[in-house]
């Protein structure tokens, strides 16, 4: 099939690279336009507008996708031009509308990192993390208006690891989503597909405001550990100390440790150990301000806040 990729952070290069080396053909990709990064703001193209025009293939950038604006007229006029069959998405990061929608032949498939309806949204690994869950997946399904409701194509099921983090369960499923998306690119032009409605109870997981990632000590231990693998790396769990912002790296729980109120700190040679609202837990790695994250017990024995008997307390 003719595709038009459509897709922008690190995750969808692993999928559109997937799609390079099968019998489809990748006549275009469409991405969010260059961005500013880093201290000198300057600007980038996305990781997959870089695997693009690394494989010379034509690279589609409009801000809006809306009718009647002179972006959004122009790719309207690009996608016929292409007569794409379909067009996998990964991330994309761009409402589209109704008339896109009905041009390929096939549609516009996406690959969402949750078993749906479970997790709509657009941060699916954290929300199944910070949930507790055991199992979620990737699962492919045809774009319709509403959020993530469209027929599902095919799934594939991961586990969840005590110890993942965010970074850790979504470049697993960047993976096994990309020979998913692969097998059913092959399904569909062959006719073998036959998109399934959604059924069960719905969830959500709406986009992470930095304000989301603030740590509540008074949680059960094992609520924290989950918020905070759930916000690593981005946008990273934090909380304060006095005046100052602190990330957090993943914690370790030590339910024999229970004499610390939430929030209290206690450090000593090799350890910092964080009271919560059950059992307090171990910090591995902290992050000061305008430094890079480093272990916690390096971070206190360097910060003038801890002081033999004094309590500190993270808020």
């Amino acid at each position: 099939m003719r595709l038009i990729f459509a897709g922008t952070p690190q995750p969808a290069v692993v999928a559109l690279q997937r799609l390079l080396q099968s019998d489809h053909e990748v006549v275009a990709v469409l991405t969010r336009p260059d961005a500013r990064r880093g201290r000198g703001r300057t600007l980038h193209p996305s990781p997959v507008s870089e695997l693009a025009q690394k494989h010379g293939i034509e690279v589609l950038t409009p801000g809006t996708l809306k009718a009647g604006t002179e972006d959004g007229d122009a790719i309207r006029a690009r996608l016929r031009e292409l007569a794409p069959d379909a067009i996998p998405v990964v991330a994309y990061g761009n409402l589209v509308p109704k008339d896109l929608l009905d041009l390929p032949t096939h549609g516009w498939v996406n690959l969402h990192f949750s078993l749906l309806p479970a997790w709509r949204g657009a941060a699916p690994v954290q929300a199944a993390i910070r949930a507790g869950d055991d199992i979620t997946g990737a699962a492919t399904f045809l774009i319709e208006e509403g959020l993530d409701t469209g027929p599902v194509l095919g799934t594939v099921t991961e586990a969840i690891r005590p110890t993942d983090t965010a970074d850790d369960l979504l470049t697993r499923l960047a993976y096994s989503g990309a020979e998913l998306l692969a097998a059913t690119m092959d399904g569909l032009a062959a006719g073998a597909i036959v998109p399934q409605p959604q059924s069960g109870e719905a969830t959500y997981a709406p986009k992470i405001s930095t304000e989301d990632a603030r740590i509540d000590w008074s949680a059960p231990d094992f609520a924290v550990d989950r918020h905070i693998r759930a916000h690593t790396p981005g946008p990273g769990a934090w909380t304060m100390l006095g005046e100052e912002r602190i990330k957090v790296g993943p914690v370790t729980l030590n339910a024999e440790a229970t004499d610390l109120a939430p929030g209290e700190i206690h450090v000593d040679k090799n350890t910092v150990t964080v009271g919560t609202g059950t059992a307090a837990v171990t910090l591995g790695q902290a992050q000061p301000p305008g430094k890079k994250m480093m272990n916690a017990a390096d971070w206190a024995r360097g910060h003038a806040t801890f002081q033999i008997g004094k309590q500190v307390t993270f808020s």
